[in-house]
């Protein structure tokens, strides 16, 4: 998250194959087949093919196994971050953009302050377009959410209107957060319909210990190794 999750952005194209890979799986459909399909078309060796997906499968049963450790392990913040979905609603591009990182606690959290580019928490978020499209959440379902399938760890580097909007946070606590398009993206990507788009996350943030640490840092590791 960010620059959204700017580690995102920082993937491969092999690393966001795998990510929406590991979406379409957590919502039934028979994955190993969509990528045996795909890979063998896009390798020119049959045996490199096979090779990539024994690893493949190998990768997405590990991560699911972490995304279902996940949602165990943080249900008790699910069911105190749900209770803001109705955050989530349209705004005007045009005033997002003229007014600069504007924040509003929701929850003020019982932890730490978060410091200017303090990088050392992990964050549950959802982000979303004027129109309100989510267009990254850490969510199982973004129409429906029971649970929360991704944890953002931010010393990856984010992009600056969400640092702005973190510092002076409480950990544990819960934050809208208005971005204008300059210190979202700007021209460098077309999100939310096009380039200088301002954007809305909310978030959770939570200490980088524990199990949430482990779960995330696991994740990872698989991403980089894909």
């Amino acid at each position: 998250m960010v620059d959204m999750e700017e580690k995102e952005l920082r993937t491969s194209p092999k690393q966001r194959f795998f990510i929406i890979l590991i979406a379409i799986f957590m919502v039934g459909s028979i994955v190993a087949s969509y990528a045996a399909i795909v890979i063998s078309g896009s390798q020119g060796s049959s045996s490199t093919s096979e090779v990539d997906n024994e690893k493949l499968a190998e990768y997405i049963e590990k991560y699911s196994e972490l995304q279902s450790q996940l949602t165990e392990v943080s249900q008790k913040d699910f069911d105190t971050f749900i209770k803001y979905k109705s955050e989530v609603t349209g705004y005007n591009e045009t005033t997002a953009n003229a007014g600069g990182v504007e924040t509003k606690d929701l929850m003020e959290g019982s932890g730490r302050e978060i410091g200017e580019d303090d990088t050392d928490y992990l964050a549950y978020y959802v982000g979303w377009c004027a129109d309100e499209t989510i267009f990254d959440s850490s969510y199982d379902d973004s129409s429906n959410p029971t649970g929360f399938v991704k944890i953002l760890d931010v010393s990856s580097g984010m992009i600056e209107g969400w640092t702005l909007g973190v510092t002076g946070m409480r950990i544990g606590g819960i934050r809208a957060i208005t971005i204008p398009g300059e210190l979202a993206y700007g021209d460098a990507r077309e999100i939310c319909g096009g380039k200088n788009k301002p954007m809305k996350f909310m978030i959770m943030t939570k200490e980088k210990t524990g199990e949430l640490a482990e779960i995330s840092s696991k994740m990872n590791e698989i991403l980089m190794g894909y």
